[in-house]
C-alpha cells in the first residue's frame, strides 16, 4: 500500500487558497508515490450562518499577507462582498462546499484535490457564493460531471452525514487549523508535515523525510 497524503483543508479558508498550488504540485510530483485524500475541516459552521460582515475586518486584514507569503490574489468580486457587507446577502458556511467534494470523492476521487482548488478559485477569485447550488455548475461542465445526478446528491441527507463525517475525521486527527497535511504510513502511523501554509521547498522535504523515515 502506498502511504496516504491527507489533506485537511476547508473551502473557506484563504491560507488554504494560497497553498492551493504548494500541494497541487506535491501532488503532480509523488503521483506514483503517494495516495491523496483531501477532507474537509468544517472551519465555518453554525446552527444559525452569520452574514459575511462579522468577519470581514479580520479577513481583509489577512489577505495582503496571504497573498505577500503565497502569491495567490484575491478578486475583485469576492473582496466586494467584505468591504460592502451592508450589500452583500453571503452567509458563509463550510457545509455545502465539503458536500460536494464528498460527491466528487465518490464520482470521481482522482480529481478530488483538483475540484477543491477550483472550488477556492471559484470563491476567492472569482467572488462565487459557495452556499448557492449555481456556484458549482461550472466545475461540472469543466469535469463531466452529470447535473441532474450531483444537485440530487447536494441535496440529499446521506452527503451530508459524509461530509460531516470528514469534519469528525479531521478533529479525530488533532487537526487545529488550515491547511494541514499529514502521512498516513500505517493503520497507526501518521507524521504531520505540514501545519498552516508552508512553502512547496519546505513540504517536499518534509515528505521526504517521512518516506525516508522507519
Amino acid at each position: 500500500m502506498k502511504p496516504i497524503v491527507i489533506y485537511c483543508y476547508d473551502a473557506y479558508c484563504g491560507w488554504c487558497f494560497g497553498f492551493s498550488p504548494v500541494i497541487k504540485k506535491i501532488a503532480k510530483e509523488y503521483v506514483t508515490k503517494l495516495s491523496f485524500e483531501v477532507l474537509s475541516g468544517g472551519m465555518v459552521i453554525a446552527e444559525k450562518p452569520a452574514p459575511v460582515g462579522l468577519m470581514a475586518n479580520y479577513i481583509l486584514s489577512a489577505i495582503p499577507r496571504v497573498e505577500e507569503m503565497t502569491g495567490v490574489k484575491f478578486g475583485e468580486d469576492y473582496t466586494w462582498h467584505l468591504k460592502n457587507p451592508d450589500k452583500s446577502d453571503w452567509f458563509p458556511s463550510s457545509e455545502k462546499p465539503a458536500v460536494a467534494l464528498c460527491i466528487i470523492k465518490e464520482i470521481c476521487p482522482e480529481n478530488s484535490l483538483l475540484f477543491a482548488s477550483d472550488l477556492q478559485t471559484s470563491l476567492f477569485e472569482e467572488g462565487r457564493d459557495l452556499c448557492d447550488d449555481e456556484a458549482y455548475r461550472h466545475l461540472l461542465i469543466k469535469y463531466g460531471i452529470n447535473e441532474a445526478d450531483f444537485y440530487q446528491k447536494l441535496s440529499a441527507e446521506a452527503y451530508k452525514e459524509k461530509a460531516y463525517y470528514d469534519f469528525s475525521l479531521c478533529k479525530q486527527l488533532q487537526v487545529t487549523g488550515y491547511p494541514c497535511v499529514l502521512i498516513q504510513k500505517s493503520d497507526s502511523k501518521f507524521y504531520v508535515v505540514a501545519k498552516g501554509y508552508c512553502s512547496y521547498e519546505q513540504l517536499r522535504n518534509n515528505i521526504e523525510k517521512v518516506l525516508g523515515s522507519n
